[in-house]
């Protein structure tokens, strides 16, 4: 599949238009839908009259943006304006916002065609898009496995070649571990980068957008679209941004300027040993392309995933509490009283993972717990930060797996909450700091199934990413496979 950049010099030298463009992208999501289950809702008519009103851009003379005209799929947890926006969720199945989140509307403003929004699990809560409340993606490598999640469908819609890229959202993972899972690029920015304006909160303080796509320069051009000051968002940093693609070069040279660090303990237990063998591969790669390699250490690394899993409940707990069926979205019939409706509409519309996270973040907050576990957790978080900061003082940039296997088979974690909490190991850190990761795509195991490389970089650092991302990517063939589905 051809490149942005390819998409749009074909689009300004009028060898296709974008409607034709849009109307292949439309047809494969027919196609494939049946069995993959990427999308919740397809906007085809919406797409298509946005793709026309790029055609008529360019028949007029008119300068369009690189992103006219491309076909983007949406995660189905940003607001778009008289366009559901369910979050995989019975509360919000009927939900129509009355208004345009941020990064949709700067898309919108750039001319990027929306062919739909994209499963995940409801209310981003989960590792593998089983948990959606309407259906289960499927990875397009193996149907019978998971893409991974919270942003399945955004993944598998652009490893299936749905959509040019796509964007999603990643509270503890859930674009890279997805990215990793289905064989293509996903980049968590810095905390603040991307507005959160029209994004229904998970855990406001780990959340963050990013995009999907199948190449590093695609991501680099999607994130410089996307990101930038919102005074909509009382998170979002007033810094310039610089134009990522400036920063895509084929090799790390200067030899030995740009310092690597392996985080010695993402390594060892947990670990599936073809993924380290893929991963271990690949830093040498990077070291013959001109970087500095160093074992460095994030001693607190580990602690990680049980800090995440009373901080990012204790938030969801207090973000959920507007779905009480009164202000909007489901409500159940038949109650009593107050205190009844409100009790039957959280226990049947809200799914499983979400009650349980619920809990147990209602629980860490109350009287008597709160310092024994919230508070606690984010000391913990701080020293992993200042972990971070500390390896940051001898080298650019981190790497380490993005996710400890390849993925799993569907149904495989679904009773077990903790062995799908811990498919997360790898990338949580990194939310609870703040920072910037990408994934790319650097490996198969024996089953065919890709294996994803996790660079971390400092704070507002996407560009050296991007760099290190890019010289990698070009100089193997991984990013090139696609996965051979049947239309």
């Amino acid at each position: 599949m051809a490149s942005i950049r390819e998409l749009h010099k074909q689009l300004i030298n009028k060898e296709r238009s974008a409607v034709e463009i849009t109307q292949e992208a439309l047809e494969r999501i027919q196609a494939l839908e049946p069995k993959l289950h990427s999308f919740l809702s397809v906007t085809a008519d919406i797409a298509l009259q946005q793709a026309q009103n790029v055609d008529a851009k360019i028949a007029a003379g008119d300068e369009i943006g690189i992103l006219a005209g491309i076909p983007i799929g949406i995660k189905d947890n940003m607001c778009t304006k008289g366009i559901r926006t369910t979050c995989a969720s019975k509360m919000l199945e009927n939900f129509v916002p009355p208004y345009e989140s941020t990064v949709t509307q700067k898309l919108l403003d750039a001319g990027a065609v929306m062919v739909g929004k994209t499963n995940l699990d409801e209310f981003a809560m989960g590792g593998s898009t089983e948990n959606s409340a309407f259906q289960g993606t499927a990875n397009p490598w193996d149907l019978s496995r998971v893409p991974g999640g919270s942003s399945g469908g955004s993944a598998a819609a652009v490893a299936a070649e749905e959509c040019q890229v796509a964007i999603g959202s990643d509270t503890g993972g859930s674009i890279r571990q997805p990215a990793s899972f289905c064989g293509v690029v996903g980049m968590k920015p810095t905390y603040g980068l991307v507005s959160r304006y029209g994004l229904v909160a998970f855990a406001s303080s780990l959340d963050q957008i990013g995009p999907f796509a199948r190449s590093v320069e695609d991501a680099a051009i999607l994130l410089q679209a996307i990101a930038g000051y919102d005074p909509k968002d009382s998170t979002s940093l007033k810094v310039e941004i610089p134009d990522y693609t400036l920063s895509l070069k084929p090799d790390l040279k200067p030899r030995g300027k740009l310092r690597i660090g392996i985080i010695k303990e993402t390594f060892g237990d947990g670990l599936d040993s073809v993924v380290e063998q893929a991963v271990t591969k690949a830093i040498d790669q990077l070291q013959s392309l001109g970087a500095e390699v160093h074992i460095v250490s994030c001693p607190r690394f580990r602690s990680g995933v049980p800090s995440y899993y009373v901080i990012a409940p204790s938030e969801a707990s207090a973000n959920l509490a507007r779905y009480d069926g009164v202000k909007y979205g489901f409500r159940a019939a038949d109650a009593d009283n107050l205190i009844s409706m409100y009790t039957r509409t959280r226990s049947s519309g809200f799914g499983a993972e979400v009650k349980r996270r619920i809990m147990i973040g209602t629980y860490a907050l109350s009287a008597g717990y709160y310092d024994a576990y919230y508070l606690k957790a984010q000391k913990v978080r701080t020293l992993i930060k200042q972990d971070f900061e500390a390896a940051f003082e001898q080298v650019d940039v981190l790497a380490c797996p993005t996710a400890p296997t390849t993925a799993f088979k569907a149904g495989e974690k679904t009773t077990d909450p903790l062995s799908m909490y811990l498919v997360d190991l790898m990338t949580i850190p990194v939310n609870l700091a703040g920072l910037p990761g990408i994934s790319v795509p650097c490996g198969f195991d024996s089953d065919g199934l890709p294996i994803g490389l996790q660079l971390i970089g400092k704070v507002l650092r996407e560009d050296q990413l991007f760099q290190v991302a890019y010289a990698y990517e070009q100089s193997t063939d991984w990013h090139l496979r696609t996965p051979q589905m049947n239309t």
